[in-house]
């Protein structure tokens, strides 16, 4: 192992701790501060792991198949493609030797034309499946968000986190400090 890697090693170890650490301060002040001002104003935190309520719905399995036969369809067209591809290759290799100058050209732009069609589908692919997801999956979250919401403002909570994703999906109507903190900058 040459000792640029362990370098290398040594440093992203290093990296990955100040991230931790960095981590760790943000955590404990917002339980520092989550504690004090529920304390004083009486607000009411709450946690979900939406992954976890979204793998128990039962729209959740077929929405899978759903996507796994779309990707699979891709996935298909993909390994068509990569064959066609190899296919090529292998004949170019095959009679190279043999071939003029015109034909070899025009082989080699084949090949190149085709590297270049299956990297554009490879990437509109995974636009495509990303859509997809987005399409099957977004009416089911939207529903979670509202049942978080009605949840949340039912039992008086000021804020639902969500510990799957380490965001805010409910905050109750507190004060907006936007206005101060522009006045704060001098920004209008």
């Amino acid at each position: 192992m040459p000792p640029e890697f362990g370098l290398f090693l040594i440093k992203l170890i290093e990296q990955k701790m100040k991230s931790l650490k960095k981590t760790l301060v943000l955590l404990s002040l917002i339980a520092l501060v989550s504690f004090t001002g529920t304390a004083q104003t009486g607000a009411k935190f709450g946690y979900i792991d939406s992954n976890e309520i979204l793998s128990l719905m039962p729209e959740t399995d077929s929405l899978q198949k759903e996507l796994k036969a779309y990707a699979d369809y891709l996935d298909q067209q993909m390994s068509s493609m990569g064959m066609e591809y190899q296919t090529k290759v292998a004949s170019y290799q095959d009679n190279v030797a043999t071939m003029s100058d015109l034909i070899r050209q025009t082989k080699e732009k084949e090949i190149t034309d085709l590297q270049a069609r299956i990297q554009a589908f490879q990437q509109s692919a995974d636009q495509d499946l990303s859509a997809k997801q987005a399409e099957l999956f977004n009416p089911l979250i939207e529903k979670v968000k509202k049942a978080i919401s009605d949840v949340a403002r039912e039992n008086n909570y000021n804020y639902i986190f969500d510990v799957g994703t380490g965001a805010l999906v409910f905050y109750d109507n507190g004060d907006n400090v936007l206005p101060l903190v522009k006045t704060k900058l001098g920004v209008k």
